[in-house]
């Protein structure tokens, strides 16, 4: 069996930047097991993979380490190569996934995406907390239900980029990511973030859009604005802009395709 493979960056207009995705079409779904070890040796933060159906395609990623609900960058690596590789015309394609229907859209020169927002709640700041990152942060978040993503929040930008966790200590945590975050005073953006996840294999992932859901919502109560720019300060670096439109999310960013290929199975 052959598949064709493809690669991208997103939340980024230079090649080498952003966060890099890969993307196998299916024309019928594979064996779980089987897409996950090709996820593993793909060797990235996810790889997507999509099968059409009705006005759409049905689209799910994988880790190295698992099947994940929601990836952000990895959608819009998907939606990128559909409309410049694959022969996609219609100005918005939609997805089926875990997280219901996404929707993703030709916006000028950028992709949005429109993804469910998400609502955070306080938790106590805990030592496990402080032991992981180095650093004690200001406020601790969760998603009610949920051990998906926590949300901790720095004093200042500069913290944040210098955070150097202790990623044995961080996949101990009974989180699957760890989202940072400041105001973005210094970096010419809203906010900042960066976003660390050794449980599922990811020691930090460049740009992380599932991230996000949680962050915009996060970030306009505490600005009382609802556009907003950020930046993710991995060392490969991504910019998004952002929008909270009721209980949606709209991120909006650009993709550089880098690799065309074959899988021999």
């Amino acid at each position: 069996m052959q598949l064709p493979i493809y690669q991208a960056g997103a939340f980024t207009s230079q090649l080498f930047k952003g966060n890099p995705a890969a993307y196998v079409p299916l024309t019928r779904w594979l064996d779980d097991d089987l897409m996950l070890q090709i996820a593993a040796e793909n060797n990235l933060a996810e790889t997507a993979f999509t099968v059409p159906t009705g006005n759409g395609f049905e689209l799910r990623w994988f880790t190295p380490g698992e099947e994940v609900p929601l990836c952000g960058h990895a959608t819009l690596v998907t939606a990128h190569l559909l409309w410049t590789e694959l022969g996609f015309t219609d100005e918005e394609i939609h997805f089926f996934t875990r997280s219901g229907e996404l929707v993703v859209r030709r916006d000028g020169e950028q992709l949005a995406l429109d993804f469910p927002a998400q609502t955070n709640r306080d938790i106590p700041v805990v030592d496990a907390f402080t032991l992981a990152l180095g650093l004690e942060p200001l406020r601790a978040l969760e998603v009610a239900g949920s051990n998906d993503q926590l949300l901790l929040e720095f004093a200042s930008a500069e913290v944040v980029a210098g955070l150097d966790p202790d990623m044995r200590a961080a996949a101990k945590l009974p989180y699957k990511g760890l989202i940072c975050t400041a105001p973005g005073e210094g970096f010419d953006c809203d906010f900042v973030s960066r976003f660390f996840a050794p449980a599922i294999g990811i020691d930090e992932d460049p740009v992380t859009g599932s991230a996000h859901t949680r962050l915009v919502p996060f970030w306009a109560e505490k600005l009382d604005k609802t556009a907003l720019k950020a930046r993710q300060i991995s060392p490969r670096g991504g910019e998004l802009d952002c929008e909270l439109k009721g209980d949606r999310v709209i991120m909006r960013g650009s993709a550089v395709t880098y690799l065309r290929g074959q899988i021999t199975l």
